[in-house]
């Protein structure tokens, strides 16, 4: 076969897919060629056009490290994570809704005990988070694993200044005490923009979009036995609720940070300063293996 044109080369690429022998890849391939050829044909692309989006997409790759994924984020802002999300977690009654992972997340976060304070050498407004994590049907989970992280009052990660401050802060990993709870205190987060710099930055600002996300905390959960969680909590109030840049505010998922005023705090300890208070309670749902055999 030869000689193809706008209207014989899709069935053309098509025909030589047809081969492979993973059913998966077959239909993924398929499927891609079919979508991104009749994309083409709906844009109409001049060749300018064209070699602009191939070096839009080879420089999205060069601002790849081990410290920043332009790809995620590319997919991020596109809402294609939180439909990869929405697809692969719905949730039952009793589950706490799922969001985004974002790109702060640190596999060696530091373990503390209930309590601790996690914000390390950073400043800000103090925040006492409280929370339990349980069932669908209400059961407390003891020595569930609580991984949290969040930004500073200036809306950046410990990662993104470590030359600054020398080690992770607003992170830790916590488990659950015999009746399902944990409690920690850190400082209020702040709204930021995602990082900007890059061919995801150039894209939004071209789209007319800003590059901001709310403020919240983000959550990792998980039990022997049920799915993991990974979620935020979200400052209720604030701006960009309504524009989140990678589309992943729920409604459940808005809290209130309470604010609270000198003198005892939830979990006796003495406050002589004003504070904030941040109370949820997670709700895991089991394994699909799990749930297969209740």
């Amino acid at each position: 076969m030869r000689n193809f044109n706008e209207n014989t080369i899709t069935h053309a690429v098509l025909e030589r897919i047809s081969g492979a022998s993973d059913p998966r890849i077959r239909q993924v391939s398929e499927a891609l060629v079919r979508h991104l050829h009749a994309f083409v044909r709906e844009v109409r692309p001049t060749q300018k056009e064209w070699e602009f989006g191939i070096d839009f997409l080879t420089r999205t790759g060069h601002m790849c490290d081990d410290k920043r994924q332009e790809f995620i984020l590319l997919s991020d802002t596109l809402g294609v994570s939180m439909l990869v999300d929405a697809i692969n977690h719905p949730v039952p009654e009793g589950a706490t809704e799922t969001t985004v992972l974002g790109p702060f997340f640190v596999q060696a976060a530091p373990a503390k005990q209930n309590g601790d304070d996690i914000s390390g050498s950073m400043e800000g407004e103090p925040m006492l988070v409280t929370g339990s994590v349980s069932s669908v049907d209400g059961r407390p989970l003891a020595g569930a694993t609580v991984d949290v992280w969040h930004s500073d009052d200036d809306g950046y990660y410990d990662v993104q200044q470590l030359d600054k401050i020398g080690d992770l802060a607003m992170r830790a990993r916590f488990h659950t005490d015999a009746n399902g709870r944990f409690h920690f205190w850190s400082i209020k987060p702040a709204p930021y923009p995602i990082p900007h710099d890059g061919p995801v930055g150039e894209m939004l600002e071209v789209q007319g979009r800003h590059p901001w996300r709310p403020a919240h905390v983000h959550f990792m959960i998980s039990a022997p036995g049920f799915e993991q969680l990974v979620t935020h909590v979200f400052v209720a109030g604030d701006k960009y609720l309504d524009s989140d840049v990678v589309f992943g505010v729920k409604d459940s998922l808005i809290r209130e940070f309470a604010h609270r005023t000198p003198g005892t705090a939830p979990d006796g300890r003495a406050m002589d300063t004003d504070y904030f208070h941040l109370n949820y309670d997670f709700g895991l749902k089991l394994a699909a293996s799990d749930a297969r055999a209740a």
